[in-house]
């Protein structure tokens, strides 16, 4: 069994690793060679934490595994902790026995910020200038270093709800040699690409803070209830996802499809884009919108990389077992 801890992450694994891996399961998933099994998320009646399982076999790659983690809210205060810890166990497919396991902490930043790499690269504009940042915390830092990486982008907007936070973005453009502007929501406007990426249960971006031709990535609805954008916004939208099944459970697509304003038929895999059976944005004037619920097999995909890249380095620590 190989063993790849949380402080050699970052030594191996950058965003182009981490874009290649999502773009190519994302794929796969598309093409039905890959799959992910359903989640299980509780709270779990001790510290506040709320824990779970998301997994799935990717017969494409030959990986197959899961991720095992959740949120502690109390850790950084209590215990000098990131509030959200996980850990990703592979195993052989052939055979079942375990391959690796390996820290999750930094791999779920970096999968997340490359499912809405791989959103911007496939469905925004070409002639995209402005990007714009809906939430400003931690996760919010790796999203915006990716997302520059897709297009020549000249300026960086935007808004939190607490804005004193602001400077975690503005640092990033700064080091891109980029504008910065902190904008009301309505001037969202202005932005030809939007991610949001907070931890709202109630709609902050709404159709009217979107121009024509925008492309929205959601990246922070992962939960019954959790919610970013109206229902407005994503109605007017073409709709996309990782998986249709989660993205109408627990991502964005959960109120529009309660609502009726959209049905599961209406949203799309960006796997289809990626292996060329859908077109993708058809019109400079079209709003796109990614819903990102974050799937078990990004995980995989990313530590499945990982593995590769410690072994081949010679980082991989080897254990019987």
């Amino acid at each position: 069994m190989i063993i790849v801890p949380e402080k050699e992450i970052a030594t191996l694994l950058g965003r182009t690793e981490s874009y290649d891996a999502v773009e190519q399961v994302f794929a796969a998933m598309a093409a039905g060679d890959a799959y992910n099994f359903p989640v299980v998320r509780e709270a779990i009646g001790h510290a506040n934490a709320l824990y779970g399982f998301k997994g799935g076999f990717d017969r494409a790659g030959m990986t197959l595994g899961l991720k095992a983690g959740g949120y502690w809210p109390n850790n950084l205060e209590t215990h000098g902790l990131i509030n959200h810890q996980s850990t990703v166990f592979l195993f052989d497919p052939d055979t079942g026995r375990v391959r690796a396991v390996v820290g999750g902490n930094l791999l779920t930043a970096l999968r997340t910020a490359a499912a809405s790499s791989v959103s911007i690269n496939h469905l925004a504009r070409k002639d995209a200038k402005v990007i714009g940042m809906v939430g400003a915390g931690h996760q919010a830092t790796y999203q915006l270093r990716a997302a520059l990486e897709q297009r020549s982008f000249e300026k960086v907007i935007g808004w939190n709800l607490h804005p004193e936070m602001l400077p975690n973005i503005a640092n990033i453009a700064s080091e891109a040699g980029l504008r910065f502007e902190a904008v009301e929501l309505p001037g969202m406007v202005e932005a030809d690409v939007i991610i949001t990426i907070t931890s709202s249960f109630a709609p902050i971006l709404m159709s009217d803070h979107v121009s024509n031709g925008t492309h929205v990535a959601c990246m922070g609805t992962d939960t019954v209830g959790k919610q970013e954008v109206g229902v407005d916004l994503i109605t007017r939208a073409t709709v996309f996802t990782d998986e249709v099944a989660q993205s109408i459970t627990l991502g964005e697509c959960q109120h529009v499809v309660a609502e009726g304003s959209k049905t599961e038929a209406d949203i799309r895999q960006i796997g289809e884009v990626i292996n060329g059976t859908h077109p993708g944005r058809q019109t400079d004037e079209e709003v796109t919108l990614f819903d990102g619920t974050g799937v078990g097999l990004q995980d995989l995909a990313v530590a499945g990389a990982v593995v590769d890249l410690a072994v081949e380095r010679g980082i991989a620590i080897e254990v019987d077992f």
